[in-house]
């Protein structure tokens, strides 16, 4: 695949596009996930200032159920809020993104054991098709939809771990990485890399080889790790 293939226009943190207005219904929700995936997605790039009052016009809401929103982010820290200073894009130290996908790498790889003894051939087939689709959407170079595709395969592998302390710890700490993650995929070669992978998880995942589906989930992440590290032009920690 060629560079020009891959669609950057939704991930160069260079601004929001229009942004669609939002339904009443499940309204903080709806807000929650709506910038939760610009942060994503990088619209919104780390240490960005978020302007209230344009994303209230752009969304079509009061400030009321962003604030809530903005907060609801901050617990996941996703968001700085600071007195006096409003809201921000959280932006990790090369040191914490180090060890955050340390620690997330061993969770993914305990999860990929446990779901290998305990997955049903249902949660099997869904996990195929949505690696069917992210096949799909790379060969379009759509990496916004590749890598929803990737991330649902992902937290399905967690949820069918069928240990919900384990679950939760995992989808709290991902979320910090989740931009950084996606921005990996960005040199076709990476991209081509992560794909290799993932049919083997799948291979893995159909043998029920737990050890196997394991040792390839971690191995995954701390290969996105050094790529992460690349991108935020960072030496390894000592």
């Amino acid at each position: 695949m060629q560079d020009s293939a891959i669609e950057l226009d939704s991930i160069s943190g260079t601004g929001a596009p229009p942004l669609p207005r939002l339904a009443r219904q499940h309204l903080h929700d709806s807000v929650v996930a709506h910038l939760r995936k610009l942060i994503v997605e990088s619209v919104f790039a780390p240490g960005a200032k978020l302007n209230e009052r344009e994303l209230c016009e752009t969304m079509g809401i009061s400030r009321t159920p962003l604030r809530e929103a903005l907060k609801a982010l901050a617990a996941e820290g996703l968001i700085d809020i600071a007195p006096n200073r409003g809201a921000s894009v959280y932006k990790m130290s090369p040191e914490e993104i180090w060890e955050t996908f340390e620690f997330v790498s061993g969770l993914e790889a305990m999860a990929g054991e446990l779901a290998c003894e305990r997955i049903t051939p249902a949660e099997v087939d869904e996990i195929k098709a949505h690696h069917d689709a992210m096949l799909a959407c790379k060969d379009i170079g759509d990496l916004p939809g590749y890598y929803s595709n990737n991330q649902a395969i992902h937290n399905k592998i967690a949820t069918a771990a069928r240990n919900a302390v384990l679950l939760r710890t995992y989808l709290n700490m991902n979320r910090r990485l989740q931009s950084l993650r996606l921005r990996s995929n960005v040199v076709p070669t990476k991209w081509d890399q992560a794909v290799d992978e993932h049919q083997q998880m799948i291979a893995a995942l159909d043998a029920r080889d737990g050890k196997r589906l394991g040792k390839l989930l971690a191995d995954h992440l701390l290969e996105k790790r050094a790529a992460a590290m690349q991108l935020v032009s960072a030496p390894a920690p000592a």
